[in-house]
C-alpha cells in the first residue's frame, strides 16, 4: 500500500492523530534513545505537522516551525523515522517533503536545524551546512546546520 502524505496545523489534528504522532515521539526520543528532555515544549501549536502513513500506522514525521519560534529561520523538528521504516529511503524522502512544506506554507527558503552529529553526512547530502561547534543536547551530541537558497 502506498504513503499517505499529511500536513496539519495543531488546531487540525485529530485526537487520534496528535496521540499517535506524540505516542511516536516519545518512543523513538524518550525510550530509544533514552533522551529525557522537555517533549511537550509548547511550539507545536505554531507548527505545521507533517507526517507519512501506511495502513494507519505513522513511519516518518517532522514538525515545521515557523521563522522566528526557534531561530529566525524557519526550523524542521522531531524528525522520525519509525523503526520498521528505516533503511526504506522514507528519511530523505520525509526532509525534500518538509524543506517543499517549509517553501510552500512559509514562503521561505532559509532553514536553520538543530542536528544529531552522527547525522551530518545525511543532512549535507540535502544542501545542509553545519555552523556550530558540536554541543550536547539532552545527552546527545548535536550540532546546527542551516540551509540556505542556491
Amino acid at each position: 500500500m502506498a504513503l499517505h502524505w499529511n500536513l496539519k496545523k495543531f488546531d487540525e489534528l485529530s485526537n487520534k492523530e496528535l496521540y499517535r504522532i506524540l505516542k511516536l515521539r516519545m518512543e523513538v526520543f524518550v525510550l530509544e534513545q533514552e533522551c529525557l528532555y522537555p517533549e511537550l515544549d509548547d511550539k507545536d501549536f505554531a507548527c505545521l505537522h507533517l507526517w507519512a502513513e501506511q495502513d494507519g500506522g505513522i513511519l516518518a514525521y517532522t514538525r515545521l516551525v515557523p521563522p522566528g519560534l526557534s531561530y529566525p529561520q524557519a526550523s524542521i523538528g522531531r524528525v522520525i523515522v519509525a523503526e520498521q521504516a528505516r533503511g526504506t529511503g522514507l528519511s530523505r524522502q520525509l526532509m525534500i517533503t518538509s524543506i517543499e512544506s517549509i517553501s510552500n506554507e512559509f514562503g521561505v527558503n532559509d532553514i536553520q536545524i538543530g542536528a544529531q552529529f552522527h547525522l551530518k553526512s545525511f543532512y549535507e547530502k540535502l544542501g545542509f551546512e553545519q555552523i556550530s561547534d558540536p554541543y550536547p543536547d539532552y545527552g546527545i551530541l548535536h550540532i546546527d546546520m542551516i540551509k540556505s537558497p542556491i
